[in-house]
């Protein structure tokens, strides 16, 4: 059966139409949401309310970069969320009154992220452990680590120079200003540099990156160091914002932020995957939890309709790459 030119020139209009939605569906889904929520809560598109959201997104944003370091490796990172527990803590026990110079706790707190991060990564390259398996056992190690640090108890009587770093600059979050950074640092990073494209190829097919000599090893090493350190950055955020050290913060946050890296088009398979499309998908996220917010929806349907939303993400992620 021969094809009709009709049927010939419908095939690649389909084809662009589904690369056209594929690039910019995202951003068309965000901004139609928006518009359906401020008709609905016009309180919505006000400047206090979408400087709420940004805040509210700046934790989920940052480990969400973080994991896609992790993703597009052919990778995953389940602890992020007990790191985030530990380096608040960690970081808050040297964030006293009179402890010295606010950078300190600051960086111990990044540096127990790194060198959680940095024993994944070891335990995955060298120990040849499935990334899930490793990441787990770092999860439980990770939380366990936090309580006796902090004796089961929230650290508390942090300086005013530590909680400020959750605060506003002209009016503008912090943490959000972090965000950004993270944001623009890691997207420079992946699309300019020459580690960056490795972490995409080991990602996209290891044996073939093996083969043209890249160090397989010390990408996987890196990828997993980069993400436990943004967890670090996201722990010391948190330990600011609430003014304690909490051992059981960050539960679940790790699936918020697999969630965000895979709505905005990071490949469970590794390789694939933007900066920016994380970031749209943790923003869409953080949108459609405040709606739900305005309109008064009970949180625990929130939840159903957020893992309906990771599920759809998934299957169309699978459905793209068959």
């Amino acid at each position: 059966m021969t094809e009709s030119p009709s049927m010939a020139h419908a095939t690649p209009r389909r084809t662009a139409l589904r690369d056209q939605l594929g690039r910019y569906g995202l951003l068309l889904a965000l901004v139609l949401i928006s518009l359906c929520l401020a008709a609905l809560r016009p309180q919505f598109l006000t400047y206090s309310n979408l400087i709420n959201v940004a805040r509210q997104i700046s934790l989920n944003g940052i480990l969400a970069i973080g994991v896609t370091y992790a993703l597009l490796n052919g990778g995953v990172d389940l602890s992020l969320g007990s790191v985030v527990a530990l380096s608040g803590v960690v970081a808050a026990s040297f964030a006293h009154p009179g402890d010295g110079m606010v950078i300190w706790p600051i960086a111990i707190g990044i540096l127990v992220g790194i060198s959680t991060g940095a024993a994944n990564g070891i335990a995955i390259a060298y120990g040849r452990v499935a990334p899930f398996i490793v990441t787990l056992g770092m999860m439980t190690v990770a939380r366990g680590l936090a309580l006796v640090v902090s004796r089961g108890k929230p650290v508390s009587n942090l300086s005013e120079s530590f909680t400020r770093l959750a605060g506003n600059v002209l009016g503008f979050p912090i943490p959000v200003i972090i965000l950004l950074s993270v944001g623009i640092v890691s997207w420079v990073f992946l699309m300019n540099t020459r580690l960056g494209r490795y972490i995409y190829a080991v990602g996209g097919n290891e044996q073939a990156a093996r083969a043209a000599g890249i160090n397989v090893n010390a990408i996987k090493i890196f990828a997993y160091t980069a993400c436990g350190g943004l967890g670090g950055v996201a722990g010391v955020v948190l330990a600011a914002r609430i003014t304690t050290g909490q051992p059981n913060a960050g539960v679940a946050y790790e699936l918020d932020a697999i969630a965000a890296a895979v709505i905005g088009g990071t490949s469970l398979s590794g390789g694939v995957g933007t900066i920016s499309g994380t970031l749209l998908g943790a923003l869409l996220m953080g949108v459609i939890n405040n709606g739900l917010d305005l309109l008064n929806v009970s949180s625990y349907y929130q939840q159903i309709v957020k893992g309906l939303i990771i599920i759809a993400a998934v299957w169309l992620d699978r459905r793209e790459r068959s």
